[in-house]
């Protein structure tokens, strides 16, 4: 048996945003405890479920699942792989966003329900705090009263969960062991509520299509790419000088990316650069190719 690292793409929407994975997305929204044991979600509805056409190539670094709680809330639940220049930026725009999308022109702003974005980064993202949780909200500076919480941003940091199976302790420890470690295992850990069994068995490879399984298996490789392409940039910045390191670190992603058949927009998403600096590396590199 073996499972997709649910991390990336396709497998993490079908696990978290498919029409069958209301008991699963409701078991999991409720063990991060979106309203801090004030109350339970029973019901959602799920915007934009899973459809593998929607998911093909490599064009984002991210997936997301869109829903609507019982109460009118809404939630976008987010998977990012890679640490992308913009990245904290694109949590809130898209917050505001979906907040602001709620009104047609002449409704009153009392009909807004509340946006909340959960996001499950898979690198640390705040190296001063420790803690995997961490929520945000408007708060008056001083005296730390809240203005509203009619936006909220919650981040969830896989590599701070460090806790091996036979350390679970409670609901929210399976669900983030489950999506950080699926894609290693080849068995269903013991003692897994129903909704977790229920979301290890859609991930079971031997649910998808090849053409889902290629697809799933092209994003890891990318990610995989990309994920070496960077350390490889921090390594030559320690040894050679961060400055030259890096930024040969960058010409390497960029020709890596390239060759893969990524388009340019995509990767200045990934480096950082700008698109004017993207081509000058590739029509450098083709010039040098040429010239050998």
């Amino acid at each position: 048996m073996r499972f997709l690292d649910v991390k990336t793409d396709f497998a993490f929407k079908k696990v978290f945003g498919s029409e069958e994975s209301k008991d699963i997305l409701i078991s999991f929204l409720n063990a991060v405890d979106l309203f801090d044991g004030k109350k339970q979600i029973t019901s959602l509805t799920i915007v934009d479920p899973y459809n593998i056409p929607m998911l093909k190539g490599m064009k984002d670094t991210f997936v997301d699942v869109k829903a609507e709680l019982d109460d009118g809330s809404h939630v976008i639940i987010e998977m990012q792989v890679l640490n992308t220049e913009g990245f904290e930026k694109r949590v809130l725009y898209n917050a505001a966003k979906k907040y602001a999308a709620q009104l047609q022109k002449g409704d009153a702003y009392s009909l807004l329900n509340p946006v909340i974005a959960l996001t499950i980064t898979d690198f640390v993202l705040f190296d001063d705090m420790s803690g995997m949780i961490s929520r945000f909200k408007l708060l008056e500076k001083k005296e730390l009263i809240e203005y509203t919480d009619d936006i909220e941003l919650i981040f969830i940091e896989l590599p701070k969960f460090t806790k091996a199976e036979d350390e679970l302790d409670g609901i929210l420890d399976k669900w983030i062991y489950f999506i950080k470690n699926a894609g290693r295992l080849d068995y269903v850990p013991k003692n897994m509520d129903a909704e977790l069994e229920h979301a290890f068995r859609i991930a079971n490879e031997a649910n998808f299509t090849e053409e889902e399984l290629e697809l799933q298996h092209r994003k890891k490789d990318f990610v995989y790419m990309q994920k070496s392409s960077i350390d490889l940039a921090k390594r030559q910045g320690l040894e050679q000088g961060l400055e030259q390191g890096i930024e040969q670190g960058l010409e390497q992603v960029v020709m890596k990316s390239s060759q893969a058949g990524m388009n340019v927009e995509l990767i200045v998403q990934i480096t950082g650069l700008s698109a004017e600096k993207i081509k000058e590396i590739i029509l450098h590199n083709k010039r040098i190719k040429k010239s050998i």
